[in-house]
């Protein structure tokens, strides 16, 4: 929950609300097939649409940090050198002109510093916030520099940036190739509820689905549609980059 910005939203509640779409799920599927079984299945998959919507909201975190990092470290390179700023300075005044949605990592980490002036804990809260490789990696170079010193910071924060931007540019241009498949997988879904509401009103409608026939018929159509929506959106999937600094 942390990772998809909802850190404020108890397990509790997240669980209510799943709670609570199963049972408007499982009414809907009653009111279009007529069963207890493809009604329940109905039930679990409208269910899931909390755990999808946090899964793309920290898809979508993942990625914006890893948009902004670039500039991020080229910033923190530019007030660690020529403007002077020690480490610590650089790394939260670049945090407070950071993407919104990045911003309460960074005002969590300066709260760590400012209550107990050790950077070390600093650097795990801000990483356990933001919970990125880059910035695992950006975290712990600002740590070593803090704690050693040098003269080559800048050097390698310069080499961070250009490689976390080669990164981006060609997730960049993957998800750009992908993106008529990614169209056409909604699909998926848009047409077969489509063809299930149109049953309603050919032949017998409603009484062809309540027949056994018909039930088993539903539920397999309902479990191919999860199975064709998971294995589209795994082969489509790019790879994560893995927290090796944790």
């Amino acid at each position: 929950m942390v990772q998809a910005g909802l850190d404020d939203v108890g397990p509790a509640e997240f669980v209510a609300v799943i709670g609570g779409l199963v049972a408007v799920g499982s009414a809907a599927g009653w009111v279009v097939f007529g069963g207890t079984l493809p009604a329940l299945v109905t039930g679990i998959l409208v269910g899931s649409l909390p755990v999808a919507a946090y899964r793309r909201r920290r898809a979508r975190r993942r990625q914006l940090a890893q948009e902004s990092w670039p500039r991020l470290i080229d910033q923190i390179r530019v007030l660690t050198g020529s403007a002077g700023r020690s480490v610590p300075q650089a790394l939260f005044e670049v945090g407070r002109a950071a993407p919104p949605e990045l911003r309460p990592a960074f005002d969590a980490a300066h709260r760590e510093w400012l209550l107990s002036t050790d950077f070390s804990r600093t650097v795990a809260v801000l990483e356990a916030q933001l919970s990125d490789p880059v910035a695992d990696a950006t975290c712990e170079t600002l740590l070593i520099a803090h704690e050693l010193g040098g003269t080559d910071l800048g050097r390698r924060l310069e080499d961070l940036a250009a490689d976390r931007r080669a990164d981006v540019q060609d997730r960049k241009d993957a998800i750009a190739k992908q993106a008529g498949v990614r169209f056409a997988r909604r699909f998926v879904l848009i047409v077969p509820a489509g063809m299930a509401l149109v049953g309603l009103s050919v032949g017998t409608g409603r009484a062809a689905y309540e027949t056994p026939a018909g039930q088993a018929v539903v539920v397999v159509a309902l479990v191919l549609i999860v199975v064709c929506w998971l294995w589209s959106g795994r082969i489509m999937r790019l790879p994560d980059e893995r927290r090796v600094l944790r």
